[in-house]
């Protein structure tokens, strides 16, 4: 199996942003601990948005400043390491400020999809060039904020002019849809770990020119969110998340709904949801006879101590008989 570990390298959204050295910074070096001596990559997915946001902002603020030279330094470290730095887009970032004492987080404009072509244009190549000017490496491959990478056409016209070709935004059977954020991923096929697409992520094209390596996913039951709320109720240490803001509330709609029917979640490295790692990867296993690519994907900021504890044992499992690797690496289908 092709195991890739990614990062949706970010802040928060909600009411808090946290801090890039809590949210950021801090739960990477940690996950670095764990990688690094098995010489394993990692795929960082950065929120090219907050870069752009911290470059405009950042001469009027030394706090900024700061944030800007911990995260640009980071970036850099792992590009310069062997780790792969990918493009993520979240385009809020264009309506959202620092005030002095905090970032004004406006997700009116959430997705690509609010925005015009022509500025989905130039928001998609600006925060290419930003991300590749502190890299020092160009990216291959594209994952939509919040999974919001339909309707796809514009999204691929831009991408297309930057050399992006790959997507990793869909996880197969997962939808979602509130005010500012929607996906449906329900077409996609279940355990063809990389395919062709041209229109849609979610619909496979064998004369597609982008390529889809989804986000691995399991049936997740009602049971687990409960757990997972007694868990947040208990404020137990051990599944404290790493970072220090808050998330975007779920709608009641779906709370409900996570709560009284099974649903569809990415497999992850974050919190609670680490419990299903190994379990995930032997069904990957048995689908795509040993042959298929397992994506995990993980939010440094949503990393626990629970959650490195699991993921420690898992590498510890898996690192000699499979192929950690990147988007990038030679040789490999896609």
């Amino acid at each position: 199996m092709n195991i890739l570990i990614t990062l949706d390298y970010e802040l928060f959204f909600g009411p808090r942003s946290g801090t890039p050295f809590h949210c950021i910074i801090e739960p990477t070096e940690k996950l670095l601990e764990l990688v690094v001596p098995f010489d394993i990559p990692i795929n960082c997915f950065v929120d090219s948005g907050y870069l752009f946001a911290l470059e405009r902002q950042k001469e009027d603020y030394p706090e900024l400043q700061e944030h800007y030279k911990q995260v640009s330094r980071q970036v850099r470290f792992l590009a310069d390491t062997g780790h792969c730095i990918e493009l993520h887009v979240h385009p809020h970032w264009e309506d959202t400020f620092f005030d002095g004492k905090q970032w004004r987080m406006n997700t009116a404009r959430y997705k690509l999809s609010d925005f015009q072509e022509p500025e989905v244009m130039e928001i998609v190549t600006r925060y290419t060039k930003v991300l590749q000017r502190i890299s020092g490496k160009a990216p291959v491959a594209y994952r939509a904020g919040g999974w919001c990478a339909q309707p796809f056409p514009p999204i691929g016209r831009a991408l297309k002019k930057n050399d992006i070709h790959i997507d990793s935004s869909v996880y197969p059977n997962g939808h979602y849809k509130s005010k500012n954020q929607a996906f449906d991923f329900r077409e996609a096929p279940p355990y063809q770990t990389h395919y062709s697409f041209s229109t849609d992520p979610a619909q496979a094209d064998t004369e597609g020119t982008f390529v889809e390596i989804p986000i691995s996913s399991y049936r997740v039951s009602p049971f687990f969110f409960w757990n997972f709320a007694l868990n947040r109720l208990t404020s137990s240490p051990e599944h404290k998340s790493m970072g220090d803001g808050n998330a975007v509330p779920i709608s009641k709609k779906e709370l409900l709904r996570y709560l009284t029917i099974p649903s569809t979640s990415v497999v992850s490295m974050d919190g609670f949801k680490a419990d299903f790692l190994e379990r995930s990867f032997v069904k990957y296993k048995e689908a795509t006879a040993n042959k298929g690519n397992f994506v995990i994907i993980g939010h440094p900021k949503a990393f626990t101590p629970f959650s490195l504890k699991v993921f420690k044992k898992f590498v510890h499992r898996h690192h000699e008989e499979h192929d950690f690797c990147t988007y990038s690496n030679p040789g490999k289908p896609w």
